[in-house]
């Protein structure tokens, strides 16, 4: 394996808090296009019903991020 090679899967890539949370965008993309697809009967449904899931998703993992800062928020003021 060339050294070049070898660098790209060894060495961490350092990223912002924002670029973490721009990488879940197509995380959840990519997830809602893979199960929408296994489970609509027809080809032309599945951009629409991705869709919509990868919306659902990103806001449910928004909504359980900011519960979770809430309650760790609670928390912390307590101590």
């Amino acid at each position: 394996m060339s050294p070049v090679l070898a660098g790209l899967f060894t060495t961490a890539i350092q990223l912002s808090g924002q670029q973490r949370l721009a990488m879940m965008l197509p995380l959840c993309l990519s997830i809602a296009v893979v199960y929408k697809t296994t489970r609509c009967q027809r080809m032309s449904e599945v951009p629409a019903a991705a869709g919509v899931l990868w919306v659902t998703i990103v806001l449910g993992m928004g909504a359980v991020g900011v519960g979770l800062w809430s309650v760790f928020s609670f928390f912390v003021q307590r101590v």
